[in-house]
């Protein structure tokens, strides 16, 4: 059976986008580029043509992997009001005492992590430690790094 993916209604949308997007633009492009390297002449050593094949490739998996997703959704409920505990589409703020940092993440479903911009996976380390948990709860973050603590300060939408 496939794993339910758990994505937000923004998350859903933007996968639909990138399909579409990939199914015409995409595949456009590279009949474009593929026509151009045929051009080019002998197929065995045009590199402009194995460049342009692979990138079809490329296009043609990322669509399946896409359509695969999106059978296989939960979208996930917006929070309404003050959050009483974390769950995926929350804002959580949380201090690492040993270091006096605080953090703010969202906790997102696996497909739409992006660490760089503060949304972490509910099946992350930090993500797992602090679904279900309340503003004051410590938690420990069993990482690759090794353990550490972190602090619930705020819970918001």
């Amino acid at each position: 059976m496939a794993k339910t993916i758990k994505i937000t209604d923004d998350g859903l949308k933007k996968l639909q986008e990138e399909l579409e997007n990939l199914k015409t633009n995409g595949r456009a492009d590279i009949a474009e580029k593929i026509k151009v390297a045929r051009g080019y002449g002998d197929l065995s050593e045009n590199s402009e043509y194995d460049e342009a094949k692979n990138e079809q490739a490329k296009i043609e998996a990322r669509i399946v992997e896409i359509e695969a997703m999106l059978k296989n959704v939960e979208i996930i409920e917006d929070v309404k009001g003050k959050a009483k505990s974390v769950v995926i589409g929350v804002k959580v703020k949380v201090l690492d005492e040993e270091y006096g940092d605080e953090c703010e993440y969202r906790v997102v479903g696996s497909t739409e992590a992006d660490p760089r911009s503060g949304k972490i996976s509910d099946e992350s380390p930090v993500g797992k430690a602090l679904l279900g948990k309340k503003i004051g709860d410590e938690v420990i973050v069993e990482a690759p790094g090794g353990e550490f603590k972190l602090k619930i300060v705020d819970i918001s939408k």
